[in-house]
């Protein structure tokens, strides 16, 4: 399948899924809990995806991150840029499309210090092919949301 087929039956996948999700990580500080209440720290300590405790909780960018301990909310806390999901949590192979796509956190991995999620473990496999160029075409389109 060609990548244009690929992105068009992609989005029309997700279409309705989109309607349903809230922005991974609030540009207005409206959206609520980021990672879908996943510990942002776990992933880089733990080496795991493990969900945090609303009672052990800080805000950040106007997002509200749950942590499973308060060691790893003062972790956190100390350096949240360090632990925060690239692109603000939206699928990086979205990202490298210049659209903003829910994610699947089961495909989360750290790539360069970095806490990159996909839409899918199959959109992870195609963004893997070329990723220096889909980094580079993310990060591109990303400095532009800010």
């Amino acid at each position: 399948m060609k990548l244009s087929q690929f992105v068009l039956t992609l989005l029309a996948s997700c279409t309705l899924a989109l309607s349903a999700w809230a922005a991974p990580v609030s540009k207005d500080g409206n959206s609520g809990v980021a990672l879908e209440g996943y510990d942002p720290v776990a992933f880089f300590t733990d080496r795991q995806a493990a969900k945090g405790n609303p009672q052990i909780s800080a805000k950040f960018e106007g997002a509200t991150y749950f942590f499973q301990s308060e060691d790893h909310k003062k972790t956190f806390l100390a350096a949240p840029a360090k632990y925060l999901p690239a692109y603000g949590g939206y699928c990086a192979f979205g990202a490298a499309l210049g659209l903003l796509l829910p994610v699947d956190v089961a495909t989360w991995e750290i790539v360069d210090g970095r806490l990159i999620l996909q839409y899918s473990q199959d959109i992870k496999k195609q963004f893997a092919k070329d990723s220096a160029a889909n980094f580079a075409k993310a990060d591109a389109f990303w400095s532009k949301q800010k």
